[in-house]
């Protein structure tokens, strides 16, 4: 019978009355899931299924229920949390069960790799020994071949010496190795399911690829289903099969990967897809040209901040190592230097090196005119009034004792500046230059989300009125929208009041949405420098083009997918 004569012969009664293939039994499926604390409830009905050696992303903001859920599939709720609904795992309802009979489960059949590796690792005891409790979960009682499994694994997650991390302690190791260490711990039991919570908020933009290139292929050889979390909508497009999109406990949209990243239905998922740097390049134009023009019409003949030749080095156990050398760069008012680079580059060093809380063996650094290299702390106290720092962590930056109102208006009292009424406007009017309601002064930081306190650290650093503006990471504790606001909020006050920053970030595609200027550094030197323009458009050195091919670009690469490019090992962390 010819191909076309297939298509319209007639069915036999045995081919119409044929069962129906049998849907193959999702390894992991959520049904009407619901979690409380107390009368108030945090997830609502929320239901997936996840397919067998295949990758979900749940994607959302702080708040949104990602994490609560994977708590909920892993029965990890903290105390006064209730799970309600179905959640199968293989069929069975893992809700339903006793946290004896769910044990075997967890760690064996469903692995877990959390967010924080310095967090989630014991600083007083080496990586080995952490490593034989894991594999205590083997069921294999020879403790050497428990340790030839666990340098196995670690050789597989692209350790290049495992016997080394093995004697290490997690403080010796770096933020990559950590992860990669974490995530060979997790597989070391060949779990069907692993749970990874965020596993690269923390790490440099080349690091994060790495992590998410093994996370996928491991997820491809060993046939490992992968429930990822993130708040990164670019990630997520890239790294999994299927999303589902959640805010405040309830599912926005669902479905395949392609469909709901190419075209969101939901205002939410198109708001989280606008507010990814990575897609965006340009949406902060208008603010950025503002610097621009002061670069293109000659404005920038005398420089804002001037470094000249710096290089520093420290002695750590009597050997010396160089944290900056010969570093130069200058920044002209009004406009944003971005300093870029892997960890260990030597960008905090530089940061320190601007304020004065370093001294350079050898160079010179002014700002606006006056020098800060070589001045005790006491003749720097006028400098640092025109010389704020925005740090990385608010959390850990404002004291959690005061409110609001005592954060701010520190640095007005310390200064002794102005009357008290004079100084309770000043506080008030830098909270409304970073969006900020009088409602708030008398919280402190526990009380107010990511955001806030990231804005309260920012009023805190404009409420004297400074020049220049050092930002040390200020969004990488913070999502993507969050991070967003916190951005367009800078621009503005740079467009409005001429400010200079500083901005120290990995987050290429947030500095290329942010910056004029850029620095890229390379253990301790810098390697390449321009316009955002020229070093985005046109790179000219290997280290800096490996940075720009790390960022997220929401796009898999069916011709290069993870698990099929090279391994890439952790001697390059």
């Amino acid at each position: 019978m010819a191909a076309q004569d297939r298509l319209t012969a007639t069915l036999t009664h045995a081919e119409i009355n044929a069962p129906t293939p049998l849907r193959p039994l999702p390894l992991l499926r959520v049904d009407g899931l619901s979690v409380s604390y107390g009368p108030h409830e945090v997830v609502t009905n929320v239901g997936f299924e996840l397919g067998r050696g295949e990758s979900l992303a749940l994607i959302g903001e702080s708040g949104s229920g990602k994490s609560t859920i994977a708590r909920a599939v892993l029965r990890l709720l903290p105390s006064g949390g209730r799970a309600t609904g179905r959640v199968a795992f293989e069929g069975q309802d893992v809700l339903g069960m006793s946290e004896r009979g769910f044990r075997p489960l967890r760690g064996r059949a469903i692995g877990f790799v959390p967010q924080d590796p310095a967090n989630s690792l014991n600083p007083v005891r080496t990586i080995g020994a952490q490593a034989q409790e894991a594999a205590a979960l083997l069921d294999e009682p020879g403790r050497a071949i428990r340790k030839r499994l666990i340098l196995e694994t670690f050789a597989e997650v692209g350790l290049d010496n495992p016997q080394r991390v093995y004697d290490s302690y997690p403080h010796q190791l770096s933020g990559g190795m950590l992860q990669r260490v974490l995530i060979g711990l997790a597989i070391l039991p060949r779990p069907a399911l692993l749970v990874a919570d965020e596993p690269t908020s923390a790490l440099d933009v080349t690091i994060q690829k790495r992590i998410l290139d093994l996370l996928t292929r491991l997820q491809h050889d060993l046939k490992i289903s992968l429930l990822l979390i993130t708040h990164d909508l670019a990630i997520a497009a890239e790294r999994a099969n299927s999303l589902v999109v959640l805010k405040d406990g309830v599912i926005q949209e669902a479905g395949r990967t392609a469909a709901v990243f190419s075209s969101p239905a939901s205002a939410y998922a198109r708001k989280l897809r606008a507010d990814v740097p990575a897609l965006n390049p340009d949406r902060y134009a208008a603010l950025r040209d503002v610097g621009f023009r002061t670069l293109k019409t000659g404005d920038a003949a005398t420089p804002k901040i001037e470094v000249s030749a710096v290089t520093k080095t420290f002695t750590v156990d009597g050997t010396t190592l160089t944290a900056t050398s010969d570093l130069s760069f200058t920044v002209p008012a009004g406009t944003t230097h971005a300093l870029v680079g892997e960890s260990g580059s030597g960008k905090t060093t530089a940061v320190r090196l601007l304020l004065g809380l370093e001294q350079p063996d050898i160079g010179t650094i002014s700002v606006a005119g006056e020098q800060i290299t070589g001045r005790s702390p006491e003749a720097l106290r006028s400098a640092w009034r025109h010389l704020q720092l925005v740090y990385q962590n608010p959390f850990t930056s404002l004291d959690p004792t005061w409110t609001v109102e005592q954060l701010v208006r520190e640095p007005l009292d310390r200064f002794k500046i102005g009357t008290r009424r004079e100084r309770d406007a000043r506080v008030r009017e830098a909270l409304a230059d970073v969006g900020l309601g009088e409602h708030l002064l008398s919280r402190k930081p526990a009380a107010l989300s990511g955001g806030q306190r990231q804005r309260v650290a920012i009023a805190r650093s404009l409420v004297l009125k400074p020049d220049v503006i050092v930002l040390d990471e200020p969004t990488s504790a913070l999502d993507v929208s969050v991070q967003a606001g916190i951005v367009e909020v800078l621009l503005t006050l740079q467009a409005s009041l001429g400010l200079t920053y500083v901005f120290v970030s990995h987050d290429l595609a947030l500095v290329r949405q942010l910056a004029h200027t850029v620095s890229v550094m390379h253990r301790g030197r810098i390697v390449e420098h321009g316009t955002a323009a020229d070093i985005f458009d046109n790179p000219q050195q290997p280290y800096t083009k490996s940075l720009l091919a790390s960022i997220p670009s929401g796009v898999a690469d069916p011709a290069n997918p993870p698990h099929a490019r090279p391994r890439l090992m952790a001697a390059a962390e």
